[in-house]
């Protein structure tokens, strides 16, 4: 097994169901690349973000901070070379409304300590996990339409891995497992829930968009 199939099947594991067929579907229609583009530099700038801002609240935790600076310069690069894809299929970089997937995970979260951190890390651990499930499902259904894409969706699922596995063991280093594991039982399947209920509007973590297009 290679380091990305293993990286693929312990997300694979960590995530409590595939993508809908119904939003790959989606994604690979050409009138959606523009949006998928769009919202995926905006997932990127908002990685960035979230891990500044654990930067900032914990400045006392030596491991965090190591981690969250090396994760938010990987998020900031990827953003400039989702900026750079757009830029070389002429597509603008505009204001597009959020998904209620990160929203929906955070609600969740506690609001005292030590829980609000660990909550923090677990719902990083989960965007990261399934922005990484959701680039290998696209790379095959996109390449067809932009081989070029495609090979860099492929490209990030080592980044986007890690990513995932950083936050996760942070949560564990403060709680231990058994914690982190009851904790992901209440978390899990609210993802799940964002992931499989129909949206509005097509977006990088929406659920199944409602919208049809045509061909």
């Amino acid at each position: 097994m290679t380091k990305d199939e293993r990286v693929l099947a312990a997300i694979n594991e960590f995530l409590p169901c595939p993508t809908p067929t119904a939003w790959i579907e989606q994604a690979a229609h050409p009138k959606q690349l523009p949006v998928l583009l769009i919202d995926h530099a905006n997932c990127e700038k908002k990685a960035a973000a979230t891990a500044m801002s654990l930067i900032w609240r914990y400045t006392d935790q030596p491991d965090l901070l190591q981690k969250m600076s090396q994760l938010a310069r990987e998020e900031l690069l990827h953003f400039e070379q989702v900026c750079g894809l757009m830029a070389d299929r002429g597509v603008r970089y505009r204001e597009v409304s959020a998904a209620r997937y990160a929203a929906g995970l955070r609600a969740a979260c506690r609001k005292d300590e030590p829980g609000r951190l660990v909550d923090t890390l677990l719902v990083g651990a989960l965007v990261e996990a399934r922005s990484c499930e959701r680039f290998h499902a696209l790379a095959p259904v996109i390449e067809p339409l932009d081989a070029e894409l495609a090979k860099y969706y492929r490209s990030l699922l080592r980044a986007e891995g890690r990513h995932f596995e950083d936050y996760l063991a942070l949560a564990v280093d403060r709680v231990g497992q058994s914690s982190v594991d009851a904790r992901l039982v209440e978390l899990r399947s609210i993802e799940q829930g964002l992931i499989e209920s129909d949206d509005q509007e097509f977006r990088f973590h929406s659920g199944p968009p409602t919208i049809a297009l045509s061909a």
